[in-house]
């Protein structure tokens, strides 16, 4: 206390108290930041309320989504591709049911227009009948034998775009594989009911191709596993 009652340390100079320090500018309403805060970064918008953390940043271009997160339409991991639906292990999409068909129907018009012709020549004679089935069936079976084995495929099923693989997706079908999966033919051989008898296997094989999801009838599966597909 000095002489006339003034005191210094109550009354310093600008009016502030002792001891206490002059608010510092730069700042709204003369808060500090926190230490540790950044200011945003250059076009990027502070949520309301809310201010950045130390050390965030922003996701870089290519980072993964974290943990909960979904990645973004068209995004997919380093390394791995959408599997393309309704393709075996082959990597060949097999032959549905109706061109299937369509390729057996070919075929059989191919090998049954010259028998019904040599069948009218003979129908006189029983014995060159019988003989003329016994032979038409082998025919009919050296023709899906030899033009799978050689071709990979036949007539009605170029046509149509199929092929037939191996046993293991292989390209190139040995005989005896071919021949098990085209012996239900020799049915024709059998007197008086072999036409019967063939048309009842083949549409056990229809049935048994519709039910499988990779398309592989009865036959194909005696036969090790063969397979048609597309071209």
């Amino acid at each position: 206390m000095t002489s006339g009652g003034y005191d210094p340390n109550q009354y310093p100079q600008g009016g502030q108290p002792y001891g206490q320090p002059y608010p510092q500018g730069g700042d709204q309403y003369g808060q500090q930041p926190q230490y540790g805060q950044q200011q945003p970064q250059y076009g990027q918008q502070p949520q309301y309320g809310q201010q950045p953390q130390y050390g965030q940043q922003q996701p870089q271009y290519g980072q993964q989504p974290q943990y909960g997160q979904q990645p973004q339409y068209g995004q997919e991991p380093f390394g791995q591709y959408p599997q393309q639906p309704g393709f075996n292990n082959y990597g060949g999409q097999p032959g549905d049911l109706g061109t299937r068909i369509g390729a057996r129907v070919i075929d059989a018009l191919i090998l049954y227009i010259p028998y019904i012709i040599l069948y009218t020549l003979v129908n006189n004679s029983l014995g060159l009948t019988i003989g003329l089935s016994v032979v038409w069936t082998l025919v009919q079976v050296g023709y899906f034998v030899g033009m799978e084995t050689s071709q990979g495929t036949t007539l009605g099923k170029k046509i149509l775009g199929l092929k037939v693989l191996a046993p293991g997706g292989a390209a190139k079908i040995e005989p005896v594989t071919s021949l098990k999966r085209n012996i239900f033919v020799a049915a024709n051989i059998i007197p008086c009911v072999g036409g019967l008898v063939s048309l009842v296997l083949a549409i056990y094989i229809m049935v048994t191709i519709s039910q499988d999801p990779n398309k592989q009838g009865w036959h194909d599966k005696f036969a090790g596993g063969t397979q048609v597909v597309k071209a």
